[in-house]
């Protein structure tokens, strides 16, 4: 991919050309004092490795009384990680798992076929301020595995692999980079990492994935001397051994990325699929709405309210 800097006021410019490949600034969007940031599908860019979505959720101070409340919606031929900074949220699904999830921990949950869930910040924690931080991914899953059954796994913070020293902090949350592999099991390689840096530190990127992105949740970067704020998101070309350093107040940074998947993907709604025909499917199995029989159900503990499926 090359590079016009006359159309593109945020095209990195002398070494960094070589290095990376797109900057993404994510879409902003005001769900009525909760702001959310999607990086990801942006464009021209649907996936980075096998990550096909990609919010920065808040932060966001909710006052008493209040909170998130997505009520249960379905997914097929993904699987999702909620990853948060700061706050609680409860997660439900179909299969009866009753989890919440918090900050450093990993929820992973794996779509295939169907799944239905629903995330809310309820019970004790809307009795007084709280707040909320986090990104949430969705991973498409390759053809081989679309179909397979729902799964649910929880891994919880001090079981992922912490790497440490010369001014990083490291948490792996999926996958294999730098020589750790996290405890999840996944359908494809790939690696997904939580790094704070100090002021001046660097870290290598993964040199053992296809596909490398990084996004810059606080901070400044720097990475062939272009400079990149908090709210962007760097894709790197493959093969290329590059180190990035955190600007005079540190940074905070989600990298992710891994082996590209065997073609793009179909979206709609909550669903992702490699043919129209299973996202046709899928939307027949949600309206027709037979949570005894059909395809899809209910989480248990929170059957009383769903989301429809959009009219288009």
């Amino acid at each position: 991919m090359s590079w016009n800097p006359a159309l593109d006021p945020d095209c990195p410019k002398g070494d960094a050309v070589d290095a990376i490949e797109m900057v993404i600034v994510p879409r902003a969007r005001d769900l009525g004092g909760f702001e959310v940031r999607r990086a990801l599908p942006a464009p021209k860019r649907q996936m980075v490795g096998p990550f096909i979505f990609f919010d920065q959720m808040g932060p966001a101070e909710f006052v008493t009384g209040k909170g998130i409340d997505v009520r249960p919606h379905p997914h097929i031929g993904l699987a999702t990680v909620t990853y948060l900074y700061k706050g609680k949220i409860h997660h439900r699904d179909s299969l009866g798992t009753d989890q919440w999830i918090e900050p450093g921990a990993v929820n992973w949950m794996v779509a295939g076929h169907g799944i239905t869930h629903s995330e809310r910040t309820d019970g004790e924690i809307r009795e007084r301020p709280h707040d909320l931080f986090g990104i949430q991914t969705w991973v498409a899953l390759p053809k081989d595995a679309e179909d397979d059954p729902a799964d649910f796994e929880h891994a919880p913070k001090d079981a992922l692999p912490y790497l440490q020293g010369e001014g990083k902090e490291v948490r792996l949350i999926l996958g294999d980079a730098w020589g750790e592999r996290a405890p999840v099991k996944t359908a494809s390689e790939m690696f997904y990492a939580d790094a704070i840096l100090e002021a001046g530190a660097s870290i290598p990127l993964p040199d053992n994935h296809e596909d490398r992105g990084v996004y810059v949740v606080q901070g400044k970067i720097s990475v062939g001397g272009e400079v990149f704020e908090a709210g962007k998101m760097m894709v790197f070309r493959p093969g290329d051994a590059l180190s990035l350093k955190a600007g005079a107040q540190g940074a905070r940074l989600m990298m992710l990325g891994g082996a590209t998947l065997e073609g793009s993907r179909h979206i709609w709604w909550n669903f992702v699929a490699s043919s129209k025909e299973r996202i046709e499917a899928a939307k027949e199995a949600w309206r027709a709405g037979d949570w005894a029989h059909g395809r899809f159900r209910l989480p248990p503990g929170d059957e009383d309210e769903f989301i429809p499926a959009p009219a288009n």
